[in-house]
């Protein structure tokens, strides 16, 4: 009896503690994991300090952690945005033009375009390379700045500046006024785009000369080879598609002496005549030029 005794308390005990362990268990319950908008949040304010303190390579590797996540989120262009300025500014040119292109497919809708496409320009023209190199880049920037230029015209400058001053001094009145600072937020985005638009203005000019620089150097090069029946082909592109620049009467002196030294007599009168007739000033330099031609076309 007594070793039943102590077998039964024993087996009560036991109960007894499995009851009270079981009891803990289950009123402790685990904690919820963290939903994707969470870690989106978390990692996009993570991101954004790294950004500020200009620390953009860990920027970008926190955003390049979220960029799954975050898809079909309120996050979503937040995230590409802030991603392709740090690529941006640290010089990845490449990726920025890459990431802020992937922006505007995925979210063509977001209030970032103007600024993205901006800037998709300005990465393809920091990757523009020395004018003898391959220009691909340098054409890609030109048609990037001519998009922007035709998807967001300039609006009127007067009223601008006027908006931006008149919610200037009512934020001074009522600092706290939501009304008034998305007003002067709209107004200075408005006026950066004006910045924008004068700077691509001046920007598509100076990267077409750059081309037509590398055209001209290749012709160069081929009359170098004595290559001259090539140097004039160059020349003639040149002429047609670059008589905005400062090359173009380079080419059409280049394309008369090629002429000459092929002994097209002919076709390079031909073309002095419609040289001085676009550069009446020539006519006198050119005078040497003419009477040469005309010498040796009497002789043939």
């Amino acid at each position: 009896m007594p070793v039943a005794r102590f077998v039964s308390r024993s087996v009560l005990l036991l109960f007894t503690i499995g009851l009270f362990m079981s009891s803990g268990c289950s009123s402790s319950k685990p904690e919820a994991a963290p939903t994707a908008t969470v870690i989106v949040s978390e990692g996009f304010a993570k991101a954004e300090k790294m950004y500020a303190n200009k620390d953009y390579d860990g920027a970008a590797l926190t955003l390049e952690s979220l960029l799954v996540s975050s898809r079909a989120t309120a996050l979503e262009d937040r995230v590409l945005f802030l991603l392709g300025q740090a690529y941006y500014h640290s010089g990845q040119y490449l990726l920025s033009s890459e990431i802020f292109t992937r922006l505007l497919k995925q979210v063509p809708s977001t209030s970032y375009a103007p600024v993205a496409q901006f800037l998709i320009a300005k990465s393809h023209e920091k990757l523009s390379p020395h004018f003898e190199l391959d220009q691909q880049e340098t054409v890609k920037a030109i048609d990037q700045f001519s998009v922007y230029m035709d998807l967001y015209p300039s609006p009127d400058d007067s009223k601008i500046l006027s908006d931006v001053e008149t919610y200037r001094e009512l934020l001074k009145l009522n600092p706290e006024n939501p009304d008034y600072k998305k007003r002067y937020a709209q107004a200075t985005a408005e006026l950066g785009k004006i910045d924008s638009l004068k700077y691509a203005e001046k920007a598509i000019p100076a990267l077409r000369d750059k081309l037509a620089k590398n055209v001209y150097f290749i012709a160069r090069q081929y009359v170098q080879l004595k290559k001259y029946k090539a140097a004039v082909i160059f020349y003639d592109e040149i002429i047609k598609r670059y008589s905005d620049t400062g090359y173009v009467q380079q080419a059409w002196a280049g394309k008369i002496d090629a002429l000459i030294k092929r002994k097209k007599w002919f076709e390079a009168g031909q073309v002095l005549d419609q040289f001085v007739q676009l550069y009446p000033g020539k006519q006198l330099e050119m005078k040497g030029i003419r009477e040469k031609i005309n010498q040796n076309l009497k002789n043939n």
